[in-house]
């Protein structure tokens, strides 16, 4: 698997060429991550999960990732870069899935 760079200025990310040719239908390829939500918290901002993840480095990058529209919540384009994510919700960055647990 080769990584490439985002479009978004400064964001390193691990997202593959392919997602820049629209979305894989190929499940196989797909990475998953499980997210657990710590013990008490009812949700994690968007821009912190890519964080925590590894996906980015830092918050920031988080935020320039999400505005750059390459991150979807349950299918849906998501640009708010601390929408809240909560357990039960999906989150896919090209073939990167990521899925919050409580």
């Amino acid at each position: 698997m080769r990584f490439t760079r985002v479009q978004a200025p400064g964001v390193v990310s691990r997202v593959t060429a392919r997602a820049r040719r629209g979305p894989s239908w190929d499940h196989a390829d797909m990475d998953h991550i499980a997210f657990p939500l710590e013990p008490g918290r009812e949700f994690v901002e968007l821009n912190q999960l890519l964080k925590l993840v590894g996906i980015v480095d830092s918050g920031g990058a988080g935020k320039a990732l999400v505005a750059s529209g390459v991150v979807r919540v349950d299918g849906s384009i998501e640009t708010r870069k601390t929408a809240k994510i909560r357990a039960g919700q999906q989150v896919r960055i090209g073939t990167v899935e990521i899925d919050v647990t409580a």
